[in-house]
């Protein structure tokens, strides 16, 4: 039976691929917030230790994927939990699993966004999160921002990160790569829907095949990621967004 850890795998995309895994035949071990076979705030650096040390036991002979799923939005207003939790919990956790998914050559895929390349992102802040890996810098630095940097700059830092590790970690036969989802109906886009001042931008956000996203179309991108299928896939960033990415950013390939 393969094996598989997740974060946020109670809602939204992390749901759905929760349920496939577990279709295929897969055991799954999901870490959230609340009612999950591992409760953490994963905000906290003392709730990320005990999450890794409750997905070490349960999985003491390795893991065959990770997807650190968990994110929050830009209308969450506590901004440096966003920078928290999509970010630093991502990057610590895949970290300290990287043992685990090298005993069975296992696959890790980081959940992106299409908002993580669009321009105007204070790079300052990317330093902060990415280059000098000092959460309480980039809290300080936030403050002063907006939920856009908080949301979007947490994913840039966080891609830029897989696409600088992919290359050691196959190495060590783990593969690293990214799905860059565009607006999803989740929980967290409808909190976004829900505010007077995004929910008009989002609406106006233009997506070429028509609609907004389905869980389950992200998480068959994700599980293609996690095969074997996908074995000459390495650092990779797949946009999943109905095209919006090639309509906003047509030259910039």
């Amino acid at each position: 039976m393969r094996t598989y850890a997740m974060t946020g795998g109670a809602t939204g995309i992390g749901a759905a691929v929760k349920k496939m895994l577990e279709e295929s035949g897969g055991h799954v071990i999901n870490v959230d917030i609340q009612e999950s076979d591992i409760v953490a705030d994963l905000s906290k650096h003392k709730e990320r230790e005990k999450a890794v040390e409750k997905i070490r036991e349960a999985a003491p002979d390795g893991l065959d994927g990770f997807i650190p799923s968990a994110g929050l939005g830009p209308a969450v207003p506590d901004w440096p939990v966003i920078i928290s939790v999509n970010y630093f919990a991502a990057k610590v956790l895949t970290e300290s699993l990287k043992d685990l998914l090298m005993k069975k050559k296992g696959a890790v895929v980081l959940i992106s966004s299409n908002s993580a390349p669009l321009p105007g992102l204070d790079e300052n802040l990317i330093n902060a999160i990415l280059e000098d890996n000092d959460e309480d810098k980039s809290h300080d630095l936030i403050k002063s921002l907006d939920g856009h940097n908080a949301y979007a700059g947490s994913k840039l830092a966080l891609t830029r990160w897989m696409r600088q590790i992919a290359p050691d970690w196959i190495a060590d036969g783990v593969r690293v790569n990214a799905v860059a989802p565009g607006a999803t109906m989740t929980p967290l886009l409808q909190q976004g829907l829900d505010d007077p001042g995004y929910g008009p931008l989002i609406r106006d956000f233009t997506v070429p095949t028509g609609d907004f996203g389905t869980p389950e179309q992200i998480a068959s991108a994700i599980m293609f990621l996690l095969s074997e299928q996908a074995s000459f896939c390495c650092g990779s960033v797949f946009f999943v967004d109905g095209g919006t990415d090639a309509l906003m950013r047509p030259d910039q390939f």
